[in-house]
């Protein structure tokens, strides 16, 4: 396992098991990997991007989001596909996640996007459903998660459900871009 992917999934699990009040040191060596550029097809919805968390003892926790729901999957979010990582460190102590994207809705600048762990070394996070709430806001982005109110062992998390976006990003570090989805009516 690369070290990146094991950062991010020592992060979730962390997130995870401690909730908002965990803590983690910043290293450059612990960051996932940046997004990778949206394909070149016309997507329907998209999630791209990377930010750290604002955390005042200086925890280094990070979030990395690569999610596309192609067009001809427009109505069916669950169709969504993709990756998303997230790490949380300080000192000696952390953990990872890797999840892979099982649905992803958006509206405006805001995206929820969910899925399961397929690579972590938090035991807490294993094999678990998670959903992420990302705010793409010029004046400062904001990311909300399931394992604030759930947890991961005994909750079962629906695809594209996760909670307001309450954390702030560190300034200068949010890059989330958010492709809004629109859902087509019938008309008949």
């Amino acid at each position: 396992m690369n070290r990146r992917t094991k950062t991010v999934a020592v992060t979730a699990a962390i997130l995870l098991t401690l909730g908002a009040g965990g803590v983690a040191i910043a290293s450059s060596d612990h960051a996932p990997a940046p997004a990778a550029a949206p394909a070149a097809l016309s997507e329907a919805a998209a999630l791209t991007g990377t930010a750290k968390l604002h955390r005042p003892a200086g925890d280094d926790i990070t979030f990395s989001f690569d999610a596309h729901l192609a067009e001809q999957n427009r109505q069916d979010p669950k169709k969504a596909t993709g990756t998303f990582r997230f790490s949380h460190y300080k000192g000696d102590w952390g953990g990872y996640a890797e999840v892979k994207v099982d649905c992803l809705a958006t509206g405006g600048k805001v995206a929820v996007v969910s899925g399961v762990v397929v690579e972590t070394d938090v035991k807490e996070f294993r094999k678990a459903r998670v959903g992420v709430t990302v705010h793409d806001d010029a004046g400062g982005d904001r990311l909300g998660y399931t394992w604030m109110t759930a947890d991961p062992q005994k909750d079962k998390v629906p695809p594209c459900l996760s909670g307001a976006p309450f954390e702030k990003v560190e300034k200068g570090t949010g890059d989330f871009k958010v492709t809004p989805w629109e859902f087509v009516y019938p008309t008949e």
